[in-house]
């Protein structure tokens, strides 16, 4: 696997923070803050989780505290990303259960409509109510399922880092892919 200059980049932050580098936690907090939190395109993993903007806020926090006190015991700096997304799934997992209640994720597929060319106003509106029925087949899923092809589709992650942020086999995230997709698929064709 060719490794991209930008991780290279963040393993060399974990070093630094793990010598102490303030300036280097500050950079590295200011790179990873939008992915884990719930700002930006591809940065709402907490909010995808919780479905609720305060609890993502809080379960980052405590997420981000969690990080910087464990960074220090990080073996693997290359590792990082799916260290720092299991923390944060943990963290709102723990959201979730103490309040006892599922909530639904936000903006799970989000619309990319810059630069679209729109042929009609007819077109538009079919694939919006497209767009909703997917939305609504995905809450219909699981949290686990939800979680997986989050992990996959939205934050674009590798099936060996999903397995090392959920703390599963490899074998397992793809045996949860498949049947996530499976179940998601026949939820849209009842509807």
């Amino acid at each position: 696997m060719v490794r991209q200059p930008e991780h290279i980049y963040d393993e060399l932050l974990v070093l630094d923070c793990q010598r102490g580098d303030q300036a280097a936690l500050k950079e590295l907090v200011g790179r990873w803050q939008k992915r884990l939190g719930r700002r930006g395109r591809r940065g709402r993993f907490a909010l995808r989780l919780t479905g609720d903007p305060d609890a993502a806020a809080d379960a980052l926090q405590e997420s981000w505290m969690a990080i910087v006190r464990g960074i220090g015991r990080l073996d693997d700096p290359a590792s990082f990303r799916a260290w720092a997304y299991r923390i944060v799934a943990n963290k709102c997992a723990d959201w979730v259960r103490k309040n006892q209640r599922r909530r639904e994720l936000n903006e799970l597929i989000t619309a990319d409509s810059d630069g679209r060319v729109v042929e009609s106003a007819e077109a538009e509106l079919e694939k919006q109510d497209e767009i909703s029925q997917v939305r609504l087949a995905i809450r219909k899923l699981s949290d686990d399922r939800r979680m997986i092809l989050t992990l996959k589709y939205v934050d674009e992650m590798p099936t060996r880092e999903i397995s090392k942020a959920l703390n599963i086999p490899q074998g397992t995230v793809k045996s949860r892919l498949y049947h996530a997709r499976e179940e998601l698929k026949n939820i849209l064709e009842k509807e």
